[in-house]
């Protein structure tokens, strides 16, 4: 007779299925639990001791407290922020390399001829992490003491205001183009390379105004040597509050702010996304973290994966429509 094998109890079967697939369920969540074990790389796109670094440093240092591995802050500047952000793009999606993401790459897909990467597909989202404000600064003997009055003035002189920026397609420059279209006023663009001689032109009176940081502009401010018409954000700013919002006091409406963000690679699971986002709050809750951002001209922001993803869609759509607007392109 030929051999015959045995067959398992029914029971048996599907007790082994069932064990088989609850391990397979608990896998991931075992993995977030065990996560990380091992160093976390944070990709700054830009260079140490700017706003951005200091932020990711700040962050960094409390999630390395809260989660028993060192966070490293790797800076990757260059190309508009973009060689940091095609880096991370193109990491693996294990969660143990993320990026600092801000403004500039809700900017860039419109900005750039040319990117190897998408800001809203090859990357999950995490956490916003700050938002602030742009300050209005001009000359201390300029004739306008609020956006109204600036309006007025850009209105009534011939050829218009000009403004300078930190460079060709920065918030410095398209903050000042959603200014210009939402006002309807006439505003010659000047570019600088960084904010230091843009400055230095307004405080010689050289160009007439400038959106610009609040950490950079702020301390000549303070000194007498600029005046702060407005910010721009829609609440006025903590670290700032005596100068009113653009909206409050001439173009209602108006806002644009600076932010930072956290992003893992598209793909990263997510239990490892939600246990980052987790995290990230009890550091964003901390009073030292938004002591310390507030320095900074930020407040700290934190928000779920899902509406962190809703916010930069939306930022890239904005600020779309601005760069169409302004004719800027970077090749």
């Amino acid at each position: 007779m030929p051999k015959t094998t045995p067959i398992a109890p029914r029971r048996h079967v599907i007790g082994v299925v069932c064990a088989a697939l609850c391990a397979a369920a608990a896998a991931p969540l075992a993995w977030a639990n065990d996560y990380p074990n091992k160093p976390v790389k944070l990709v700054v796109p830009y260079p140490p001791g700017g706003p951005t670094d200091i932020v990711a440093r700040v962050v960094a240092q409390k999630l390395q407290e809260q989660m028993g591995q060192p966070f490293v802050i790797d800076n990757r500047p260059g190309a508009g922020a973009n060689i940091g952000a095609e880096a991370v793009a193109r990491s693996p999606a294990d969660g143990y390399t993320l990026v600092v993401a801000t403004t500039a790459h809700a900017i860039n897909p419109s900005l750039f001829t040319k990117l190897n990467y998408s800001i809203t597909k090859d990357f999950a989202p995490v956490s916003q992490l700050t938002s602030g404000p742009l300050v209005i600064v001009t000359h201390p003997a300029t004739p306008a003491n609020n956006v109204k009055e600036l309006i007025a003035l850009a209105k009534s002189k011939q050829g218009g205001l000009n403004y300078a920026s930190s460079g060709n397609g920065q918030s410095t420059h398209l903050s000042a183009e959603l200014f210009s279209a939402s006002a309807g006023v006439k505003m010659a663009h000047v570019p600088y390379k960084g904010s230091a001689p843009a400055l230095t032109d307004v405080m010689g009176g050289q160009a007439d105004l400038m959106f610009d940081t609040m950490l950079s502009s702020m301390p000549h401010v303070k000194a007498g040597k600029l005046k702060a018409l407005a910010v721009t954000s829609s609440q006025r700013s903590p670290s700032a509050p005596d100068i009113p919002t653009v909206a409050e006091s001439g173009l209602p409406g108006y806002e644009a702010i600076a932010w930072n963000g956290v992003l893992a690679p598209a793909g990263t699971p997510k239990e490892v996304v939600d246990r980052l986002n987790a995290e990230l709050k009890k550091a964003l809750d901390n009073p030292e973290v938004k002591q310390r951002f507030e320095a900074q001209g930020f407040a700290a922001a934190w928000n779920t994966p899902t509406a962190y993803a809703g916010f930069l869609q939306a930022e890239v759509d904005k600020w779309g429509k601005v760069v169409k607007a302004s004719g800027a392109r970077i090749d």
